[in-house]
């Protein structure tokens, strides 16, 4: 008979499927592209941190502004340079950074520093201009930079060119658009700066007429009355500044700088303690906004400290200087103005070393006995300080600086050797030519002819109010002291 083949039991005989065959052909090819393609760098190895995503240039500027109306403006203009790392032919961004570096240099307190700031926000400018020549925003905020650049320079032709230039941009802008605001305002600005009073007032009352909304609109209004001598209204404009930007402080520095010169101005003893504590109220505001964005700048304790020279208290004004060199221990003029607090307080000791850093620079020793010693205990350290070049605005440290040696000058120890050095300096620049400056270095060399014959001069003759320093040309937005009586 026939039997079927026995099933297998315990082992399937090898039997070939084509689905199988089909599937290892997957997965050796799927492999091979695997191993290839990481090779190659086009598939990352398991494991790897994941790339962060680019951050864009909106989000940036978004920063940019938030930190501008918190008034943190170093951070604002940090931000902005980071969007234009991510985008660089961003236009607007550039014309917005170079408007802040602009608003920026009112916080500096050397000149040295305005001119960098402003250096930096014309080369911003430039590139949004590069970018976008027909832009009639781009043309306003150009002849703003260009104008307070003309405001640095203090000698030579390139002020009037700068100026010439900015009112140029400021004319383009508006017929490019007739309807900008800001151009408006900052044409205004300009004409102040050209002293055409009469066309600025007509330029800015356009710009009020719908710009009620815009902070540079009442600043520069508030310009225009301050320099025709109406202080009381121009501190109203100020307000209504920063009531649009509450945090902004060279707001809060121009409205205190008000109040001082009418507090300077008045002849009523009430009047003026009332108008110099509103103008320490404003400086304070200053100090403590940068105080809560951790912002070091010294240039409200500079404002503070003219304010208390004015009423005569020298111990706070001396103060003040200290804390700004706490924030600045580098800066010549803040040695220079902590000297001359200490001429008029007749402590010619103390006046010599600071105005010896602020003119010819010193240690870091030195920098600490300037200053009337570095807190150790606190983290405080000296350091090297370099001297500020004879100029227009440095020649008030150099004159006060033969006073004190003059002052101090005995037959036995006579300064006066010393002394008539930098006066020599002084006369080699023609700043003698300035009749005070003239005056000054006189009584010094009769005051040193005395003690040659072997007189001795009391301090008490010599007379420190002849020595309060004159505004300092070239801050525009600075916070000069007006002379004393």
């Amino acid at each position: 008979m026939n039997l079927s083949p026995r099933r297998p039991i315990f082992n399937r005989r090898p039997e070939n499927n084509i689905y199988r065959m089909f599937l290892w052909t997957i997965l050796i090819v799927g492999g091979l592209w695997v191993f290839y393609g990481v090779n190659r760098g086009e598939i990352q190895k398991f494991g790897l941190p994941t790339a962060t995503p680019t951050r864009s240039a909106l989000s940036y500027t978004d920063q940019g502004d938030a930190n501008f109306t918190a008034g943190n403006i170093d951070a604002a203009i940090s931000a902005y340079g980071k969007a234009l790392q991510v985008d660089p032919n961003n236009a607007s961004v550039w014309a917005k950074l170079a408007q802040i570096q602009t608003y920026s240099s009112s916080l500096k307190t050397t000149s040295e520093d305005r001119r960098v700031v402003l250096t930096d926000a014309l080369n911003s400018i430039d590139k949004a201009k590069a970018l976008a020549a027909d832009d009639s925003t781009v043309a306003a905020i150009r002849a703003f930079v260009l104008d307070w650049n003309a405001s640095t320079e203090v000698s030579g032709d390139r002020a009037p060119a700068l100026l010439t230039e900015a009112e140029q941009e400021a004319v383009r802008a508006l017929q490019l658009d007739n309807t900008n605001i800001l151009a408006l305002a900052y044409y205004a600005e300009i004409l102040i700066d050209e002293q055409n009073l009469t066309q600025a007032a007509q330029n800015i009352t356009q710009a009020l007429e719908k710009g009620q909304d815009l902070m540079d609109v009442h600043r520069v209004y508030a310009y225009l009355l301050e320099t025709q001598g109406n202080y009381s209204q121009a501190i109203a404009e100020y307000d209504k500044a920063i009531a649009i930007a509450p945090n902004l402080t060279f707001l809060y520095m121009r409205g205190g700088v008000n109040y001082r010169t009418l507090a300077f101005n008045s002849t009523i003893e009430d009047q003026r303690l009332a108008l110099y504590t509103k103008s320490l109220e404003y400086f304070a505001k200053a100090a403590a906004i940068n105080a809560q964005l951790e912002v070091k700048d010294p240039a409200p304790y500079i404002s503070i400290s003219r304010t208390y020279s004015q009423l005569g208290e020298f111990y706070a004004a001396g103060r003040n200087l200290q804390k700004a060199l706490e924030f600045s221990p580098d800066n010549p003029e803040v040695y220079g103005q902590l000297g001359i607090v200490f001429q008029r307080s007749r402590n010619f000791e103390g006046a010599i070393p600071a105005l010896e850093c602020a003119i010819k620079g010193c240690t870091a020793d030195k920098s600490c006995d300037a200053r009337g010693g570095c807190d150790t205990a606190a983290g405080e350290k000296g350091v090297e300080v370099k001297g500020m070049e004879l100029s227009q605005s440095s020649v008030v440290y150099y004159y006060s600086y033969v006073s004190n040696l003059a002052a101090l000058s005995r037959p036995k120890s006579n300064r006066c050797p010393e002394a008539r050095q930098v006066m020599a300096e002084i006369r080699a620049g023609g700043f003698d030519s300035d009749p005070i400056v003239s005056q000054i270095l006189q009584e010094n060399e009769n005051i040193c002819k005395l003690v040659d014959s072997g007189l001795t001069v009391p301090t008490s003759t010599i007379s420190p109010e002849n020595y309060t320093p004159t505004p300092l040309p070239g801050a525009k937005y600075g916070t000069p002291t007006p002379l004393s009586p």
